[in-house]
């Protein structure tokens, strides 16, 4: 008999703190975290998101997603167990009355008296959230240590130095500093890597179109795309969100042809005035390299034997082309001149010329 009444007032009392808990579920101020795994596609990002009552309008709002180093791991199941993990911690955090509308300055101090008073149990930072992984002295170390924008990219440049040519490395480096420039001048707050969104890169590369075409606003965004890839692979963002902005439709303009009469005026002055500038032109038409390709031209380049001239291009690091018959006689006497010297230089052919690629396509492309 005893034992009945015991068991019944047992199963009263769990029936009732239930009860209670029932009452507390629809006062309580947020709903608990849940996870978004893109149903399993890890191609997308996955991350934590929970809701907050508004204190303004009084009604349960989507609070910013948390991403953590989730995207870093490349299965499921590592996915998984730190999103795990991030939830627990903030529900914990939620319990404790973390509150995301709210300086949680009292929080953060009472949490870490504690734990000054207790044991060393650390915590850890995801997303201006702490958790219960690393001290919050080493928190604040590891931001301290964040790279900055000029610093990533600066990396990222490092890394791209020994893979691309030096054209491409500085059209990468003069790109990056015209977006460290807007981000300065329409962002100033954004001063780390991981601040900056995909949404301050678009507005720039908004700014890049307005002022000039379509084209080079895809440019811009290639090159970036290309920096941004460095950064993920290297670990130093969660994902290269820049691979998610749409390349714009640019309409070719196509360059006005000179007569044949204008060529043949051009020629002949040339004939008369300059010409190291004509056969540097001549190089472009009938053997059809890019200026820049002939501003590499040296002199042992030219096999006069086989007829073949030997040049880095874009899209190979060696090429071999046939040099037409109507070059060839125009050519000059190649056995006079040093091999290793430059064919075309400003004080003319087989000269030593002390300055970088781009320099020099820029000097002929002035001198045409």
């Amino acid at each position: 008999m005893l034992n009945r009444f015991f068991m019944h007032s047992i199963y009263d009392f769990l029936t009732l703190d239930l009860q209670n808990e029932h009452d507390l579920e629809h006062k309580k101020l947020y709903s608990e975290p849940k996870i978004y795994d893109g149903n399993g596609d890890l191609t997308k990002r996955w991350y934590l998101y929970f809701s907050y009552v508004n204190p303004k309008t009084g009604k349960k709002e989507r609070c910013k997603n948390i991403y953590g180093k989730t995207n870093r791991y490349k299965t499921k199941a590592e996915r998984y167990h730190i999103l795990n993990i991030y939830k627990k911690r903030l529900s914990k955090l939620l319990h404790e009355g973390f509150n995301p509308y709210a300086n949680n300055q009292e929080l953060y101090e009472k949490r870490k008296a504690n734990q000054q008073a207790k044991t060393t149990k650390s915590n850890v930072v995801v997303e201006g959230i702490t958790s219960n992984s690393v001290s919050i002295d080493k928190a604040k170390e590891q931001l301290e240590k964040e790279k900055t924008i000029p610093e990533a990219f600066d990396f990222a440049l490092s890394i791209k130095k020994n893979l691309v040519g030096a054209s491409t490395l500085s059209d990468y480096k003069s790109r990056c500093n015209k977006l460290i420039e807007y981000l300065n001048t329409n962002y100033p707050d954004v001063k780390t890597i991981n601040q900056l969104e995909k949404k301050h890169v678009i507005a720039f590369l908004n700014s890049v179109l307005q002022s000039t075409s379509a084209r080079n606003r895809n440019n811009y965004r290639t090159c970036l795309r290309s920096i941004f890839q460095s950064l993920e692979d290297n670990e130093l963002i969660s994902a290269n969100f820049i691979k998610r902005i749409k390349l714009l439709q640019a309409k070719p303009q196509k360059n006005k042809t000179y007569t044949v009469k204008e060529q043949e005026m051009i020629f002949k002055y040339l004939e008369s005035n300059d010409k190291v500038l004509l056969l540097f032109i001549k190089f472009i038409s009938y053997n059809l390299l890019r200026p820049i390709e002939v501003c590499r031209l040296k002199v042992k380049d030219l096999n006069l034997e086989q007829n073949i001239v030997q040049f880095q291009a874009k899209n190979k690091a060696f090429k071999t082309k046939i040099i037409p018959e109507i070059l060839l006689s125009e050519l000059p006497d190649l056995s006079k001149l040093d091999a290793n010297a430059l064919l075309f230089t400003p004080n003319g052919f087989g000269k030593q010329w002390d300055a970088t690629e781009v320099n020099r396509r820029g000097y002929f492309t002035s001198r045409f």
